[in-house]
């Protein structure tokens, strides 16, 4: 007698929906990481006129690569569970356009 194998459509979906709700995290990350740790050169006292505070500008220049780092760390992230959920999305759709053609043959139709 052979194996039988059935893929359960409802955990697939419900791992699609999981994956949206973690990119639609990510986006709100993303816009976060751009827009809302922003540290101007000035704010340690970089520019101040007439001092020289090298220490702040390497704060600085050290808050620009480490925010810079989190940005591509964030997109990378994004970019995985978007392939992650389209394959997924894929497979889905394979094993239920699968499932209406045995259902169909199965019929006599």
């Amino acid at each position: 007698m052979a194996e039988q194998y059935r893929v359960d459509l409802s955990a697939l979906e419900d791992t699609i929906r999981k994956l949206n709700g973690i990119l639609k995290d990510l986006g709100n990350a993303n816009a976060d990481t751009r827009y809302k740790t922003s540290l101007p050169a000035s704010a340690l006292g970089a520019d101040a006129p007439g001092a020289s505070f090298l220490e702040a500008r390497k704060l600085t220049n050290a808050h620009t690569d480490m925010k810079r780092h989190i940005e591509e760390i964030v997109q990378h992230l994004h970019d995985v569970t978007d392939e992650f959920g389209t394959k997924t999305r894929k497979v889905h759709g394979n094993y239920q356009n699968q499932e209406a053609e045995t259902a169909t043959n199965m019929s006599g139709s």
